[in-house]
C-alpha cells in the first residue's frame, strides 16, 4: 500500500467530515433564522402549493435569472444542469452493482463535462469582460471558478489523455465506504483532480457555493405572498406580543 492510498484516504475522510458538518451547521443556521417582515419577490404565488411550484422552477430552470439576464442564464444553467449529470456519473464509483439508470447516463456525462467546462468557461469570462461584474468581483469568485474549471479540466485528461485504472479507483472509494483501505493507482493525473475535489469539499461550507442550499431558505422566494389574509409574525416577534 502507497502513502499516496493512505494520505487520500484520510484526507477524503475529513474533506467529507468537514463538508457534512459545515454545510449541516450552515443549514441549521438558515432554518433559524427569523424572516421579520413579508417581502416576496412580486408577482408571487398566493398559496403553498404555488410557492413550491415556484421554487422548483427556480432550481430547475433558474427562472429568475432568466428573466435577468439571458448570457448569464445561458452560462449558469449550462454548468449547473452539466454538473447534475456529471456528478450522476460519478456515482458509478460508489456503488456495485451500478444501478441501470447510472450506466445510462454515462455517455451523457461526458458530453457534460464538456458543457461544464463552456460553461464555467463563460461564467469566468463575464467577470472579466462585464464592468459592473468585474468591479464586485472578488478573489475568492475567481478562486471558485478556478477550482471547478480545473476539476472538470483534470476529470477530462483522465478520459481523454491520461488514461487511468478506473477498475482500481472504484475498488478504492467502495473500499472507503467501508472503512476498509484499498491501493489507488499511482497516476499523477489523478492525485490532481481528488486534491482538487477534497479542496472543494474543504471550502464548500464557507464560500459563496452555499447559495445552492441557500436559494430553498430565501423569504423572497419561499414566502406566500399573502399578507392581507394573514398576518407575518417573525417567532421572536410572536414571543414579544405574547409576553406583552
Amino acid at each position: 500500500m502507497s502513502i499516496a492510498s493512505y494520505l487520500f484516504a484520510a484526507v477524503f475522510y475529513a474533506a467529507t467530515a468537514v463538508f457534512v458538518a459545515g454545510l449541516g451547521g450552515k443549514i441549521v443556521q438558515y432554518a433559524r433564522t427569523s424572516a421579520p417582515l413579508k417581502i416576496p419577490t412580486t408577482p408571487a404565488p398566493t398559496t403553498r402549493a404555488g410557492v413550491g411550484l415556484r421554487m422548483a422552477r427556480e432550481v430547475v430552470l433558474f427562472e429568475s435569472l432568466f428573466k435577468a439576464n439571458l448570457w448569464i442564464w445561458l452560462f449558469g444553467w449550462l454548468f449547473h444542469a452539466a454538473l447534475v449529470l456529471v456528478l450522476l456519473r460519478h456515482l458509478r464509483y460508489f456503488l456495485e452493482p451500478v444501478w441501470s439508470w447510472v450506466l445510462w447516463v454515462q455517455p451523457f456525462g461526458i458530453l457534460a463535462a464538456l458543457a461544464m467546462v463552456a460553461g464555467l468557461a463563460g461564467l469566468w469570462a463575464r467577470r472579466f469582460l462585464v464592468e459592473r461584474i468585474r468591479y464586485i468581483s472578488a478573489p475568492s469568485d475567481h478562486l471558485m471558478l478556478a477550482l471547478l474549471l480545473l476539476i472538470a479540466a483534470s476529470g477530462l485528461t483522465m478520459k481523454f489523455v491520461v488514461h487511468t485504472d478506473i477498475v482500481a479507483v472504484k475498488t478504492f472509494f467502495l473500499g472507503l465506504l467501508h472503512f476498509e483501505l484499498q491501493p489507488l493507482p499511482a497516476d499523477p493525473a489523478l492525485y490532481v483532480h481528488l486534491g482538487l475535489v477534497c479542496a472543494l469539499l474543504f471550502v464548500f461550507p464557507f464560500s459563496k457555493l452555499l447559495h445552492a442550499p441557500g436559494l430553498f431558505f430565501s423569504p423572497t422566494r419561499n414566502q406566500v405572498d399573502n399578507p392581507r389574509q394573514a398576518r407575518h409574525l417573525a417567532p421572536w416577534a410572536a414571543r414579544l406580543e405574547a409576553e406583552r
